[in-house]
């Protein structure tokens, strides 16, 4: 059965967000650590999560921190290719998933895009996030 980007599999979300949590919060947070271009860029605004489960970026990148984002970005999307056929869903629904849960980890002064598309600044109050995220 095809899967629609209305996302018509609610069973496939759940059982992303279980899987995706620790498998995404952790390379995150260790990626953060490694990279100080990466941990100085995300502090400065310049780049943020995007609801498709990727970085992007907030302001023109310079060719190094886009070299950064880049290779983080592939990574990111091996571990969904492969966690998106263990969960039998597709990468994106699976990339998708993995993106309302790293919004949602997002810090306060972080960037992150809103559900409309725009780049938003986290406050100390929980940050917007697509209706679909659960």
């Amino acid at each position: 059965m095809a899967r629609n980007a209305a996302f018509s599999a609610p069973v496939a979300f759940a059982l992303a967000a279980a899987v995706a949590l620790p498998l995404v919060a952790a390379p995150v947070a260790a990626l953060a650590q490694r990279d100080p271009a990466y941990a100085s860029a995300r502090a400065a605004g310049q780049v943020g999560e995007k609801m498709d489960g990727y970085l992007g970026y907030v302001t023109p990148p310079s060719p190094a921190l886009k070299s950064v984002v880049d290779d983080i970005n592939l990574k990111r999307r091996a571990v969904y290719s492969e966690k998106a056929q263990a969960q039998k869903a597709t990468v994106e629904e699976y990339a998708f998933t993995s993106g309302c849960l790293l919004i949602a980890q997002t810090q306060p002064g972080e960037m992150y895009q809103a559900p409309n598309g725009t780049w938003t600044k986290r406050t100390s109050a929980p940050p917007q996030r697509d209706s679909r995220c659960l």
